[in-house]
């Protein structure tokens, strides 16, 4: 999972590159079309990026993103405009039989797959690349694996020789993984880059494998500079017949790397050469050239917007003395103006709809509720009347806010609750001093902005970080420092539930259940906006994940 800001979206979204609706229909996402898309071509992917590892070990990224050109797993995901990523099975016969109560689960693999090379891809060549996952050299990788496979705790990795015994290859065919615990979203886990085959005696220099992975994907690495280019081309032995989820259209994929943002919009929105056959995947359109967009019908025909995308949210410190009472948060939910929130963001069409769930929409477990109803830019009188129901006056409350990014919602933050009588004092802080103080072991503020994006598309992914009484602190996001015992307990619940329907509705009620004693203001469902080429196709963003999926992208003609 991963915090994100929204000017850094880019970083989130380097998902993408390296590693996350059009004006009459706000429900709509908009993007490249899919009827014109050809085989053939060069994709130019444009990056603010200085650097890219294709090392399934150190990869953060999300399962539509440009490692997973190059690298296959154990299961994939497909997206479509109006849907949520679906997991298919990819390099396995299926996305996973589970057994032993939900703590073992054994994937088969497909006859037939081979490397670039023409070797054969084998069971054990994903257990060395799960096993490198745990190298220290190589760490920086998702880790949902790490506190879930039996064993895992001591294990660091096979450059000593040890393996590790829960994950077994009985042939070349099977790979059986045991878990500690019962875990229901382990197909997703699989879909990760760490799951990635790696054939142990292509792992001659751990440090420098990423730079030339040996490619189980349509593509392959043909040249690196770093800080300037990573080119892509065909990988020979890709069989289509086999893969899901990648289309392999254009013949090859170039990233242009180390470009400054706004570079790349105006670039993209000046569409001239080979630019007519670029994109990006991590930059979002910001609210400066909003007007420039949509003042030109053509430039706005090809932005793609999400329908959805990360929660951002107003984190209330449940521990500090002046709102540890939920009566005092739950007036500050009213208190909030939502809609200069959005407007600070770009409103409601780049910016995003205005949220009231924890859940974001596109994840199982998504229902529209509203707890606290109020006109969009708020309540004060009712927070007002709530506050002296409560016996409070003169609430003096810190908000501690990115000074790079943050400032425009701090202050609609901060006049927001100025009408309900609530002095909020703001405190500008750096990037990493900011992250450092909401996930450090003091918690010495009272209020900070923050938004969430899960890794793959599970409630666990929106609920567990932010929620669970074992992430306040020591670097974990449960930044309102909220703790109750009883939603510990359905969160563990939900996570063992292998059902995917039985566990959404699970899900569903931990939602309801944490915001009902109100830790944190939820504001808007912040939407991503990347601007592409005009022969660019395919190009949209899905509810989830709210970034472009670059393994089905092509060109027009």
């Amino acid at each position: 999972m991963r915090r994100t800001t929204r000017a850094v979206a880019a970083a989130v979204a380097l998902a993408l590159a390296v590693t996350a609706c059009n004006a009459n229909d706000k429900s709509a996402p908009s993007g490249g079309g899919t009827a014109a898309a050809e085989q053939g071509g060069t994709f130019q992917v444009l990056t603010t990026s200085k650097e890219i590892s294709l090392d399934p070990a150190k990869s953060q990224n999300l399962g539509t993103s440009t490692i997973h050109l190059v690298l296959r797993g154990l299961t994939s995901w497909k997206t479509s405009p109006d849907k949520a990523a679906e997991l298919v099975p990819d390099l396995a016969t299926d996305t996973g039989q589970v057994s032993d109560g939900g703590k073992t689960w054994t994937y088969k693999l497909k006859p037939g797959l081979k490397y670039a090379d023409g070797s054969p891809i084998v069971a054990a060549d994903i257990k060395y690349g799960v096993e490198r996952s745990f190298a220290p050299e190589l760490s920086g990788g998702l880790g949902y694996h790490k506190a879930l496979l039996t064993g895992a705790e001591k294990y660091t990795g096979p450059y000593k020789g040890q393996q590790l015994a829960s994950i077994e290859t009985p042939d070349d065919t099977t790979i059986v993984f045991k878990l500690n615990k019962p875990f229901g979203d382990w197909p997703w886990v699989v879909s990760m880059p760490a799951f990635s085959p790696v054939p142990k005696k292509a792992d001659t220099d751990p440090a420098h494998y990423g730079e030339k992975p040996v490619a189980s994907g349509p593509y392959q690495v043909k040249s690196y500079a770093p800080g300037s280019k990573l080119e892509l081309e065909r990988n020979p032995a890709w069989d289509k017949a086999t893969d899901p989820a990648r289309t392999g259209l254009p013949d090859s994929i170039v990233l242009t790397m180390g470009l400054q943002a706004d570079v790349i919009n105006q670039r993209l929105i000046a569409d001239a050469g080979d630019d007519k056959n670029a994109a990006t995947t991590g930059t979002s359109v910001p609210a400066a050239l909003i007007p420039t967009v949509t003042g030109n019908p053509a430039v706005k025909a090809r932005v793609a917007t999400s329908p959805s995308g990360a929660l951002q949210y107003l984190a209330m410190n449940n521990k500090r003395p002046a709102l540890s009472n939920p009566e005092v948060r739950k007036a500050i939910q009213y208190a909030v103006d939502k809609q200069a929130v959005q407007v600070a963001e770009g409103g409601p069409e780049f910016g995003g709809e205005i949220a009231t769930t924890l859940i974001t929409p596109g994840i199982d477990g998504y229902s529209k509720y509203d707890l606290y109803p109020a006109p969009p830019q708020g309540d004060p009188e009712k927070a007002k009347s709530m506050l002296a129901a409560a016996g409070v006056s003169n609430l003096n409350l810190v908000l501690a806010a990115d000074n790079a990014t943050g400032l425009p919602v701090a202050q609609a933050i901060q006049q927001g609750l100025k009408r309900a009588g609530i002095n909020v004092t703001i405190k500008p802080l750096e990037t990493e001093a900011l992250t450092d103080l909401i996930t450090g072991p003091k918690g010495d503020y009272d209020l900070t902005v923050s938004s969430w994006l899960p890794d793959y598309p599970s409630a666990l992914g929106n609920l567990q970080p932010l929620f669970s009484t074992s992430e306040i602190g020591n670097g974990g996001y449960n930044v309102s420092r909220y703790s109750n015992p009883a939603v510990d307990t359905a969160i563990a619940t939900a996570t063992a539930e292998s059902d995917r329907a039985k566990a959404a509705g699970l899900w569903g009620a931990v939602d309801k259940q944490i915001l009902a004693d109100s830790p944190m203001v939820p504001l808007i469902y912040a939407r991503n906006a990347f601007l592409h080429g005009s022969k660019v196709q395919n190009f949209f963003l899905p509810p989830y994940p709210p970034y472009p999926n670059v393994l089905i992208v092509g060109l027009s003609k």
